[in-house]
């Protein structure tokens, strides 16, 4: 008797490469997973591992950071102007620092969204200088 299948877990499968549309869904996920991954229940609100990691002291804090430089280095791959990166990186280390003030800084994590500034920055150039990878939201 042939035994029963086993459901596979869930397994995101993103693309590897250098090509913007395969950035771009890289980053894309990272900025989900960091910002969006959860709704809080009552308030209908969007809350990621940055805000809920932030939680945990530093540890949590070094790892969201590292997460966010992440979306930074894959904007440098895209060759994005280093004053764009900056500004990313700017975003992060704002975010890293504040966040890691005991419980205001867990407010701030809740409110300030550096990763979903960088992915506006990045879609924003490559709206630009790649429109044939564009993805049309629906």
């Amino acid at each position: 008797m042939a035994e029963p299948q086993r459901p596979r877990p869930f397994t995101p499968e993103l693309p590897l490469g250098k090509e913007p549309a395969a950035i771009r869904q890289r980053v894309e996920a990272m900025e989900a997973i960091l910002e969006r991954s959860f709704i809080i229940p009552g308030i209908n609100r969007p809350v990621g591992l940055d805000a809920l990691a932030g939680l945990i002291p530093v540890v949590g804090d070094v790892v969201t950071a590292a997460m966010g430089a992440y979306i930074v280095w894959e904007a440098r791959n895209l060759g994005l102007p280093k004053w764009k990166i900056a500004r990313m990186a700017g975003n992060v280390l704002f975010d890293s620092a504040v966040g890691a003030v005991p419980v205001a800084g867990d407010l701030f994590d809740f409110l300030f969204r550096s990763n979903s500034r960088n992915l506006k920055i990045i879609r924003k150039h490559l709206d630009k200088h790649h429109p044939a990878d564009r993805v049309i939201e629906g």
